[in-house]
């Protein structure tokens, strides 16, 4: 259906670069329109081209992240324009400094594998926004970073110096990337011509390029949630078909974030049945495709932590996990993306480890069945004593945030959950200092 889509209706390309590239690969083009309709054999010949498996570097090679279809990495979601102040509970606009601390409470919590932009630097000039973004997290963590703001070829020639400074030329960054790039598409069927022309810079220099889809049921794509694949899939694979034209064999990935409108409002909803589905959906089509997919999860529509939030969060992670997506992204954020929580991301932090703890499964072996431990014990006994049982205790997980306390402890204290993330996220912020990198480095970073 995706193919028929493609090639008889077509998808819009506003981009005269990347309009001489389908036409030269057999597409045929309206100029005036933008629109490309390219055969579906052309589309499947060039995505085949694109590499299964490959890594996100990391600054520190330990942190690397391989997308090899058997573990699932979470990130931060970006990018958000206002934050939750952890310390007054303000809501306000984002800053440079909030992207460095929200990037640096990421680096400390081991669930979080790599950063998204988490929100935007809204005190930088626009016109260099996302790389004031990059810089900012770079200076706090050696995980792997991956930018979706980064929408003009100008700025992606830019970002690709900065990335190769730190990995020690652009030879190096082809071999390790230690920058990825996601760029959205504009439902229904349509690209932007700046993300097309960026991504094509970043394809030429050996990044790893996703391009995302979040069509929503019932304004930006059919309310029928196959109707909504079919605008989704078309979107996405016309995109990574038109990098494979460009640079063959270039690392690319598939990217949702799909969705349904609200009916009463229109609103974005990010969250609810129809996004867990859509969730599962696209690694099937990602796996047909053989390609990583990054997947939005977490994110909840909910404006703060609570029940919808946790429901939210913890199903479409859930689905995504399940079918073994390479990457989920949204740790942190509230109200659709739009608002960052420290508090959330503490919390998202918790629901990612129980998942993890969850698809670990249970080992049936000799050591795990414990017969000579059982028979030691044998009828009415306990097994706090028992050697085995202190060999084996840090196998079991142990919450931070789930109230497990007897009831009358928390009946004189009446806290939670909440309140001690938002402790732990305070204690970080004022101490938590990561390993900076050389002040040369960040002068030249400053001067690029």
């Amino acid at each position: 259906a995706t193919l028929d889509i493609i090639e008889s209706t077509g998808v819009r390309f506003p981009s005269r670069k990347a309009l001489d590239i389908l036409e030269a690969h057999g597409a045929t083009v309206n100029r005036e329109t933008m629109v490309a309709k390219i055969p579906g054999h052309i589309v499947e010949e060039y995505l085949t081209k694109a590499p299964p498996v490959y890594t996100l570097a990391a600054l520190d090679p330990k942190l690397d992240l391989p997308l090899d279809g058997t573990y699932s990495h979470l990130g931060t979601d970006g990018c958000g324009v206002e934050i939750l102040d952890a310390f007054t509970g303000e809501r306000r606009r984002t800053t440079k400094k909030d992207v460095s601390d929200v990037a640096r409470v990421a680096d400390y919590l081991d669930e979080i594998a790599f950063h998204w932009v988490p929100i935007s630097a809204q005190d930088c000039p626009p016109q260099s926004r996302s790389l004031h973004e990059l810089v900012a997290i770079w200076q706090v963590s050696k995980k792997h970073v991956q930018t979706e703001s980064i929408v003009n070829e100008a700025e992606m020639r830019t970002a690709v110096e900065l990335a190769a400074l730190l990995a020690g030329g652009k030879e190096d960054l082809r071999k390790r990337p230690i920058l990825s790039i996601m760029q959205c598409t504009t439902s229904p069927l349509g690209h932007d011509g700046g993300s097309l022309e960026a991504g094509l810079v970043a394809a030429e220099a050996g990044l790893p390029v996703g391009y995302m889809t979040m069509a929503s049921c019932a304004t930006t794509a059919p309310i029928t949630l196959a109707g909504n694949l079919v605008v989704g899939n078309a979107e996405v694979i016309s995109a990574l078909a038109l990098m494979e034209m460009a640079y063959p064999g270039c690392p690319v990935y598939y990217a949702a974030a799909q969705t349904s409108a609200d009916l009463r409002t229109g609103a974005y909803t990010g969250g609810g049945p129809e996004d867990f589905l859509f969730g599962a959906a696209t690694n099937v089509l990602s796996d047909f495709y053989n390609v990583p997919l990054s997947m939005g999860a977490f994110a909840t529509g909910a404006k703060e932590p609570g029940w919808q939030s946790a429901v939210e969060n913890s199903l479409s992670a859930f689905m995504a996990v399940s079918t073994l997506s390479d990457m989920l992204l949204g740790a942190g954020l509230l109200h659709g993306s739009r608002i960052l929580s420290y508090e959330m991301l503490m919390l998202d932090a918790e629901i990612w480890s129980i998942l993890c703890s969850t698809f670990e499964g249970i080992v049936v072996d000799e050591e795990n069945l414990a017969l000579d431990t059982i028979r030691a014990v044998g009828p009415g006994g306990n097994f706090l004593a028992q050697k085995h049982t202190k060999k084996h205790m840090a196998e079991r997980w142990i919450p931070r945030y789930m109230d497990r306390r007897p009831y009358n402890v928390w009946e004189e204290r009446k806290d939670g959950p909440r309140e001690w993330a938002l402790r732990d996220a305070r204690k970080i912020l004022q101490e938590y200092q990561p390993e900076p990198l050389e002040k040369a480095v960040v002068n030249e970073l400053e001067n690029i």
